[in-house]
């Protein structure tokens, strides 16, 4: 009996796993490269603004309406499986829209033409609104099935981790330049490899080339939607008596609560500058000398990085505590930009892509654990989904403005002066490090006040 019992818990684990790896697959797919290739279609800043924040909707939808869906009245693995089929379908559909040729518009004397917007814009949109809320969604399902979550989630949630990483070196050899590269028979195996490493696209080739993305993530999307009917039933959690009828309003109650409040204002900083990193090292890294097919596999260094700090998170959180774990996790940030800033050399830079690890696993992830061992669980997706909000959301909101600006006010001729603009998000993490260390002090252990799911600040 124990043995069968033993088989299911691997069974759940590995199916868990895949979840995670498909999950972060999606997004690992298209987001690197989605800054640099979106001004390729013509689209205009504000446009381009718009394209991005479809995914900070995403995350409001999710806060305000989906997570509902999970926590009380849908069962999370068929919400899952629907949300993927639909919002993989619009995915796939954006590898399809691209700029008219402007051959004929030049010739005109015309401007050339810009792709589409509003298809574009609506596409990104539903597949937004239908991924976001499973990020949330999948931690909870994992929550749910896991004997011990704090020890066992870092394992499961680094092939989320794993899966980013393999969306993105197969783009080395999808982005390399062909029509440059010897057949293999001329010139050897050794020889043959060294060049398809080595010659990458440029220019409108490359930027044609990224639309591929775009597939890989529909694909993957469609799996994880079958996937899903067969992972462990989450059934919805009934409302208990006297909580509100809105999960997500009954989550927002907790803000409150001083410790809970210090962390929701330092999740949303981290958020803000955790975007900045997307949105400059695309262009940051060329600029130190990257060739363009190897941007994604450089900046997954950093999900390498992050498999190694998940794997021992646990005993981190056990060793050092939620607030140190927190503060170490901020700090990666203000130490990463501010080697952008003042070591702007390639194999430099490239080594500290490796802090990311320590960023995303020591702050967000231990926030998502953190989540579920001191928030109510009839509103334990909800509460995933206030955190996302700040993480997907309105962090990032905020940043998709922001950031951009900074780089249109340190520039030097059309070139972006990265040695100032970086050194901006670095200090911003710094205070927000300070910020967490004195003010955050969450109890050791949950333990609910008198007519509430969370525990009280000491």
């Amino acid at each position: 009996m124990l043995r069968g019992k033993s088989v299911m818990n691997n069974s759940h684990r590995f199916k868990l796993s895949l979840m995670m790896f498909l999950e972060f697959f999606i997004w690992g797919a298209w987001l690197p490269l989605i800054f640099g290739y979106l001004p390729s279609l013509g689209f205009s800043a504000l446009q381009q603004s718009w394209i991005l924040n479809a995914f900070t909707i995403g995350s409001f939808a999710a806060m305000f309406f989906s997570t509902q869906f999970a926590d009380r009245n849908f069962a999370a693995e068929k919400f899952v499986a629907f949300s993927q089929l639909v919002g993989g379908l619009a995915i796939l559909g954006l590898a399809f829209i691209h700029a008219p040729d402007p051959a004929a518009s030049l010739a005109a004397g015309a401007a050339p033409p810009s792709a589409p917007f509003v298809p574009f814009f609506l596409l990104m949109l539903v597949h937004s609104l239908f991924y976001v809320p499973t990020i949330s969604i999948t931690n909870s399902i994992a929550f749910a099935h896991l004997k011990d979550p704090r020890h066992e989630f870092p394992r499961v949630r680094l092939w989320g981790t794993i899966g980013w990483i393999a969306a993105s070196w197969p783009f080395i050899f999808v982005l390399a330049d062909w029509a440059k590269i010897p057949a293999m028979n001329e010139v050897g195996f050794v020889a043959w490899i060294g060049k398809v490493l080595g010659t990458s696209k440029t220019g409108a080739a490359a930027l044609a080339a990224t639309r591929y993305t775009f597939l890989a993530a529909g694909i993957a999307s469609l799996v994880l939607a079958a996937l899903s009917l067969t992972l462990p039933h989450t059934p919805p959690r009934k409302a208990s008596e006297g909580a509100e009828r809105f999960a997500w309003l009954e989550a927002m109650k907790l803000l409150k609560v001083p410790f809970v409040l210090v962390l929701f204002i330092a999740t949303f900083v981290d958020a803000a500058v955790h975007q900045c990193y997307f949105i400059w090292t695309n262009s940051f890294l060329q600029h130190v000398g990257i060739k363009v097919n190897w941007v994604m596999p450089v900046m997954s260094l950093g999900q390498f990085a992050e498999i190694g700090t998940m794997a021992v998170l646990g005993g981190v959180i056990a060793r050092l505590g939620w607030r140190k774990t927190m503060v170490i996790g901020i700090l990666g940030h203000a130490l990463r930009f501010g080697i952008f800033a003042l070591v702007p050399s390639g194999p430099v830079v490239v080594a500290s892509i490796l802090l990311h690890g320590i960023c995303y696993a020591f702050f967000f992830a231990t926030v998502y654990i953190f989540v579920d061992e001191f928030f109510p669980k009839d509103a334990r997706s909800s509460a995933q989904g206030l955190f996302n909000f700040l993480i997907l959301g309105f962090g990032p909101f905020v940043a998709n403005f922001a950031w951009p600006q900074l780089g249109s006010v340190f520039k030097s001729g059309d070139q972006v002066v990265f040695s100032k603009l970086f050194l901006v998000p670095s200090a911003t993490a710094l205070l927000a490090a300070a910020f967490l260390f004195v003010c955050f002090r969450p109890p050791e252990k949950a333990r609910p006040p008198a007519g509430h799911g969370a525990a009280p600040a000491h």
